[in-house]
């Protein structure tokens, strides 16, 4: 494990405390978890906009001429 010191809002360390009592959890464990949680979001996000730059409009719209013509299904009026 390692050990990290960091400097955060009032409210946030409250807030955080709170929320390890909550979940009967230590606050180490509450600060971990969003921190992976954060971190995966970001990786996420990343991943999208990497492949978004894969993309091709070409490759689009052959994907959608491919999809039949056929009238709206009832309750996908909108």
């Amino acid at each position: 494990m390692t050990t990290i010191h960091a400097e955060v809002p009032d409210y946030l360390a409250a807030l955080a405390a709170e929320t390890a009592a909550k979940e009967k959890t230590t606050l180490d464990q509450i600060i971990a978890l969003a921190l992976s949680a954060q971190l995966q979001a970001w990786k996420v996000r990343d991943n999208i906009e990497m492949r978004a730059l894969r993309g091709q409009p070409d490759d689009l719209r052959n994907i959608l001429d491919q999809v039949p013509d056929a009238p709206v299904l009832p309750g996908d009026e909108k």
